[in-house]
């Protein structure tokens, strides 16, 4: 494989990876696919001024911005799209539609607690399954840092949950 090839199987691994998080967050599946196509003809643009170890995460912000426009433009408020959570087994059981219903309302609250950072690193880590280094990587941010914010993600979801616990329980 030459250096081009290998490029160009990074950036269809990469660009992939950030298509999946642009859908979690609740992007069309269509505008996702035009944004991911102007921030790789940005980068293409712009690959000689990229430093080459940065360029991931070079590529994910400039299609993070893109998507944040996007939704200026629209005017629509940009959410987490719980739909597109895989995290619950479907079930033929109305009993358990009902619950897993349920349990999406609650982790949704949840989410829109959150700061829009905590809530990033709780998506790319949980639902898109990507390692500690790849979300590093992504972010350009430090893994000792990564992981401290990601401590305090879950620290925070679970206090939230807590008082979402208290208050359902004095209903």
């Amino acid at each position: 494989m030459n250096r081009e090839e290998d490029l160009h199987k990074i950036l269809q691994e990469k660009t992939g990876i950030i298509f999946k998080y642009l859908i979690k967050i609740g992007a069309d599946p269509r505008d996702a696919e035009d944004i991911i196509q102007e921030a790789l003809y940005k980068f293409i643009s712009y690959i000689d001024s990229i430093e080459s170890k940065k360029a991931y995460s070079w590529l994910f912000r400039v299609a993070l911005n893109q998507y944040y426009d996007l939704c200026s433009k629209q005017q629509k408020q940009i959410n987490v799209s719980l739909e597109n959570f895989d995290f619950v087994d479907e079930s033929p059981l109305p009993e358990e539609y009902i619950r897993q219903h349920e349990m999406k309302k609650e982790i949704q609250v949840i989410l829109d607690q959150l700061t829009p950072l905590y809530k990033q690193l709780l998506l790319l880590k949980y639902e898109l399954e990507l390692s500690y280094e790849e979300i590093a990587e992504m972010l350009d941010i430090n893994l000792g840092t990564l992981k401290t914010y990601l401590f305090r993600a879950r620290k925070s979801f679970k206090e939230i949950y807590g008082r979402e616990q208290t208050k359902h329980d004095r209903l």
